[in-house]
Order: C-alpha cells, then structure tokens, then sequence
C-alpha cells in the first residue's frame, strides 16, 4: 500500500469493525482446509485455559459442530493450576467433549526437568528444585534496541528472589529442555488426531508466528492455523463475540511452561499487546517512526528501536518458519 493511500496511523487501524464477517470468514476456511483440503472429519485442540486456544475452540464447534471436535488438556508437573478448571468450563460453554492426558511421565522419560533444573543448577547452586519455582525472563526494554538477554529468577518459599544473567551454554539446556513439554503435547494430540481421522488445530496468533514464540514441530507444528494472521488485540475481539468465558478473557497470559509465574511479556515480548500490536502493524505497513510515536506516547527514536527489535526477532527466528531443506 502507497504511503497517500493508507489511512492515517491511529490505536484504532486494527480494530475489526465486522467481527461477524471475520468470524463467518475465518470458519468457512476452516471448514474447506479440513474437510476439503485435508479430507478429514473433524478438529482436535489443545486446550489450555488460554486466550487463543479458547477462541481456536470455539472457531472450530462452529465450524464442525461440537460433537466433530474434541478439546485435550495435557497437564505436567508444572502446569498452573487454574489451566484445567479453565479448560473444562471452556469446553462446557460449547459443548464439547474432553480427555486429560498427563504427560509428566513422558517428559520424565525424557530428561526434561533432570536436564532443566541441571543448567539451572551450574548458574544459581543453591537453587532447590523441590521447593523453589524458577523461570527465565527477559529484563531489558525493547525501546533501548539492547538485544534481548535472559536471565534466569528463582523464587525461594519465604519469598526471597534470586536472578542471574543466564550464559549462552545454560540459556539454550533450558530452552531445549522445557521444549520436550510443546513437542509432547503436539505428539499427543497427533495420536488422537490420526485414530480418529481429525486434523490437529494448530493455535498460535500473528505474533506467535511471526516473531518466533513457538516450537518447531512442537505448538507449531499442526494441520491449520486459523488464527495465525490475527494480531493478540483481534483474538480478543473474536473471544468476546464467540463467548469465550469471561475468566478466560480476564486471565494474563502466560507460557505455562517454568515453575514460577510467567507472563508472555516477561519472557518474550518485553512490552504489553495492546502497544505491541500496534506499533507492529506500523512497522509491517512501514508508517514512519514518528506518526506511531506520536499516537502512542513514544518518542521518534524509541519507535525506531522497536522496529529494530522486531526486524531482529523476525530475522533470528527465520529458521522456526523454514520447511525442511531437500
């Protein structure tokens, strides 16, 4: 789009203003990808208790009708304890039937927490894996163009917190570790996706997709993606309209992935949705820095090193969204 001939930069350019249309929109592909493209009979989900889980629940009881969709919670040890409870509310709200699977035993196969709470362990050695809650975040601001650094937060019982910068060797055993949790989960619905002739709704958001906040063949590994073109604030919109719960709408969103609290924008993001949605699209739609600045309380440079910011995450995450090389 031409410079002249785009609407001005404003907090409502992505606001949806035919959320109906959208959704009607977005359930007919989801019908067509599945039942056409992919020949197969109905939907299994994930579910979490999460924004855009619920809402790829929802899309496809609509597209499918309830009985044509099963919702699966894959609790571990980790898992916060409202997911479930959220999920099965969920679930009810239209209808559809679930299944627990627990896959704290799978990913015990695999080393996943020994090998976690081993890097943990080399950076912070009083760290107690029987009762103190750790995760690793980022601290820096994304309006500094300071490239992201992690660190690693343990949480003691009486509330004492210790963080430490995490090196590069710790930073990717824990990644790697802790991925086993996406990749177990993706395997798990794959197997009741296949006995059952469904395909595998896949629940990553614009974001998610584009900035690299999946796991290759792990949650971003599925059959379709309806709402992978969707920016957060959009998922939102989509939420209410659907009738998505109203603890599920009102709940941060978090990894759900370490032991302690974690929010999407502690560990990835490093600023809320509502302004990263925006200053995206102006990014995406290469407004200049300064009209995003002035509607969103920025000044000129930081716009610009947030554009930085997203252009590197894009860049360096490039390998996530890669089919295999033949």
């Amino acid at each position: 789009m031409k410079p002249e001939q785009r609407k001005p930069f404003s907090k409502e350019i992505i606001h949806i203003d035919d959320i109906e249309q959208v959704c009607n929109r977005i359930v007919a592909k989801l019908k067509t990808d599945v039942t056409k493209n992919l020949q197969r009979r109905g939907a299994i989900v994930g579910i979490s208790g999460g924004i855009d889980s619920s809402v790829c629940l929802a899309l496809s009881a609509k597209a499918f009708g309830a009985k044509n969709v099963l919702g699966i919670m894959l609790p571990e040890q980790d898992s916060s304890d409202d997911s479930r409870q959220l999920a099965e509310q969920l679930a009810a709200t239209y209808g559809v039937s679930t299944l627990v699977e627990d896959i704290t035993n799978a990913l015990d196969g695999f080393g996943c927490y020994e090998r976690r709470d081993e890097a943990i362990l080399r950076v912070i050695p009083d760290f107690d894996k029987k009762v103190d809650k750790a995760k690793i975040e980022i601290k820096q601001n994304i309006a500094e163009n300071i490239p992201a650094i992690f660190s690693i937060t343990v949480i003691k019982p009486n509330g004492d917190v210790v963080s430490k910068l995490l090196p590069a060797k710790e930073y990717l055993q824990i990644v790697a570790s802790t991925n086993f949790k996406q990749r177990s989960r993706m395997s798990m619905l794959y197997y009741h996706a296949e006995r059952m002739h469904y395909a595998v709704i896949g629940t990553p958001n614009k974001h998610e997709v584009e900035q690299g906040f999946f796991v290759k063949y792990g949650d971003g590994g599925a059959d379709v993606m309806p709402i992978g073109h969707l920016y957060k604030t959009q998922v939102y919109q989509l939420a209410k309209h659907l009738g998505v719960p109203q603890e599920i709408i009102d709940r941060t969103p978090t990894t759900d992935t370490y032991t302690a609290e974690q929010s999407q924008e502690d560990f990835f993001y490093q600023m809320p949705f509502e302004s990263m949605d925006l200053i995206w699209y102006g990014w995406e739609h290469k407004y200049p820095a300064e009209e995003v600045g002035k509607v969103m309380g920025k000044t000129t440079k930081e716009i610009e090193n947030i554009y930085k910011s997203f252009e590197r995450k894009r860049k360096t995450t490039e390998y996530l969204r890669m089919k295999p090389i033949f």
